[in-house]
């Protein structure tokens, strides 16, 4: 596999309850459906039980189309591209399952800065021999409303625990990721630095985008 540069370590997430208020404030437990003091009480039961974790809300509560416009940065909302108006379609790859509860945590989180330049392809094999389980779409935004470091430029990630089946059962060949638009095509001016929901081919490599995982989902 081609080989890449060591990067630094993405920082630490935020306490679960701080996690939670930030989902709050954002507004997604309306979107889950969910009181604000039934996620701030999971939070707080939570917090006793896990250490640097993630606190995600199942994707059938809070979809993608959803969460993209809540990520920020340089003040820019993030978006879905145009031509990926199907992306609440990628669901759990085979052989993933988040917990079945509205909301669950992820631990041992990595940004996957070691396999740039990797096709996805390439990558889950070798994230599947690592016992690491690729994140879905939805857990890679929510890494990112919680830690905003965790994208970068040219430290970006692939989300290939997602994937969209077509009608005929076959596998689509597009793989979701997140990274930084420069403001170019259809992306338009406006959008430069905003964080951008996109798409990369099963089979293409590249240099800027890693793979997001983690060693575990729990309830």
């Amino acid at each position: 596999m081609p080989k890449t540069l060591s990067t630094p370590a993405v920082p630490s997430l935020p306490p679960l309850v701080t996690q939670a208020e930030r989902l709050i404030e954002l507004g997604v437990h309306r979107l889950a459906g969910m009181p604000a003091d039934e996620l701030r009480a999971w939070a707080e039961e939570a917090e006793g039980r896990s250490g640097d974790a993630l606190l995600a809300v199942h994707p059938d509560r809070a979809p993608a189309s959803a969460l993209a416009p809540l990520l920020r940065r340089d003040g820019k909302p993030g978006f879905v591209v145009t031509d990926m108006p199907d992306v609440d379609g990628f669901a759990p790859a085979d052989g993933i399952e988040p917990p079945g509860t509205p909301l669950y945590l992820l631990t041992g989180l990595d940004r996957g800065d070691h396999m740039a330049n990797w096709s996805p392809e390439e990558a889950l094999p070798a994230l599947t021999e690592q016992d690491r389980t690729p994140l879905l779409l939805t857990e890679g935004i929510h890494w990112v409303l919680q830690q905003p470091a965790a994208l970068e430029r040219n430290h970006c990630f692939m989300t290939i625990g997602s994937r969209l089946r077509k009608a005929n059962g076959a596998l689509d060949a597009r793989t979701p990721a997140i990274w930084i638009s420069n403001g170019t095509g259809r992306d338009g001016r406006e959008r430069r630095n905003a964080p951008k929901v996109g798409w990369c081919w099963w089979g293409n490599r590249h240099t800027w985008l890693g793979f997001a995982s983690a060693a575990v989902r729990k309830p």
